[in-house]
């Protein structure tokens, strides 16, 4: 009887500040439902390897038996230290925001692309605005009623209390609406016009660094997954991998990258960086990439390739192959209902369960017995996909990445 097929998995999350267990708790979940719907076994336990947070996951499908070790690679710690702290903090995170978008022609050039995830990134702008206005506006009525016009300096401490009691409710109130936490996710990206921050830069090299000693071990597949902002940090991560001649074009290594929102990052003027690597990766033999993403999530750059667009295809490129998960098909007409609306969750779909499978199957992909390549071998990219180099920002006629 010959032995399952081993895989590790490595998944970089987006831009979130809670610890990695709820990942567990919702693969575990989805994962369990997707098995009873989709006709498979998956069984759940803990890693061997207690390196970092994670666990294993164990599959019987028609193709054979699988065993995969699944790690998040988390800087939760780092998204933490990059919130701002107060009020006026967040504010200040607005305006500059704003301007590294609007002062470089980003936000134009992202408007030409796909005007979902603009306004989704307008929502927190416009949000706060609102909320801004409404404070001004409930503390001029208390300047006025209490005081009239005579001795408006004595209405002055209750009305700037009662403004800025308003506005610290809104921001309790936040985990309904999350516009401060698209605020300070938006402002991450932006606040060196799309450059690493050093703390970033070190967390990348340390991902680099476990990928490469996944690829030492006698893994049958290491599997990178990135989701959101994760996805462009993973292609910052295998990029830096396969220059420092730690991955081997042994079929090994494969990068999945989930509704990436890579043009949020790399039309901003100091990515520099960034565009580099996605000219590097989409040209080498050492991985297979593919990049799922939906036209229905408003929240990413739905059938966007993060490389073409970008503006920085290779003449040599082979990747990544870019796929619909297509909602309206493998969502059904009552599971489509449920979730109208709630954008942010369905951000998530891609690692939750679909009650009319198609060929993007999360659970499949992550513990079943087929590598990344064999199991999209032979697919052309889905229809719709964009491909035309919109990030055309002026560094570019200058010769500059």
């Amino acid at each position: 009887m010959s032995r399952p097929f081993r895989r590790r998995v490595l998944y970089v999350p987006g831009y979130d500040p809670i610890p990695p267990r709820r990942y567990r708790e919702l693969y575990r979940r989805e994962g369990a439902q997707q098995a009873r719907i989709s006709g498979y076994h998956l069984g759940f336990g803990p890693r061997r390897e207690r390196t970092g947070f994670g666990w294993a996951a164990e599959g019987r499908f028609a193709e054979g038996e699988a065993r995969a070790e699944i790690e998040v690679l988390a800087w939760a710690d780092v998204v933490q230290q990059s919130m701002g702290r107060s009020v006026a903090a967040t504010y200040a995170q607005l305006v500059r925001t704003l301007w590294a978008y609007v002062g470089s022609g980003a936000l134009f050039r992202l408007m030409r692309l796909r005007r979902g995830p603009v306004i989704a990134a307008l929502y927190p702008v416009a949000v706060l605005l609102a909320q801004a206005a409404a404070a001004m506006l409930l503390g001029a009525a208390i300047l006025w009623a209490g005081h009239g016009a005579v001795h408006w300096l004595a209405g002055l401490v209750p009305a700037a209390l009662a403004a800025g009691g308003l506005l610290w409710w809104f921001r309790r109130i936040d985990g309904r609406v999350f516009a401060y936490y698209l605020m300070h996710d938006y402002a991450f990206t932006a606040r060196h016009g799309g450059a690493y921050p050093a703390a970033l830069e070190r967390r990348i090299a340390a991902f680099a660094d476990r990928v490469a000693g996944a690829l030492a071990g006698d893994w049958d597949e290491v599997l990178v997954v990135g989701h959101s902002s994760g996805a462009y940090l993973a292609v910052s991560v295998l990029a830096d991998l396969v220059r420092s001649g730690r991955a081997a074009a042994d079929g090994r290594l494969a990068l999945l990258t989930l509704g990436h929102v890579v043009p949020m990052a790399s039309f901003l003027p100091r990515a520099g960086r960034l565009r580099a690597d996605l000219r590097c990766l989409s040209a080498r033999p050492e991985l297979f990439w593919v990049d799922v993403t939906a036209p229905g999530d408003a929240c990413c750059f739905g059938l966007c390739d993060p490389v073409a667009v970008s503006g920085v295809e290779p003449p040599d490129r082979r990747g990544p192959l870019v796929l619909s998960a297509a909602f309206r098909q493998t969502l059904s007409p009552q599971r489509q209902k449920a979730l109208r609306g709630r954008w942010f969750r369905l951000h998530f779909q891609y690692l939750c369960a679909f009650d009319r499978p198609g060929d993007y199957d999360y659970f499949a992909i992550t513990a079943g017995p087929l590598r990344l390549a064999e199991r999209f071998a032979g697919r052309a990219h889905s229809p719709g996909r964009i491909a035309r180099a919109v990030n055309d920002w002026p560094g570019r006629a200058r010769g500059q990445a």
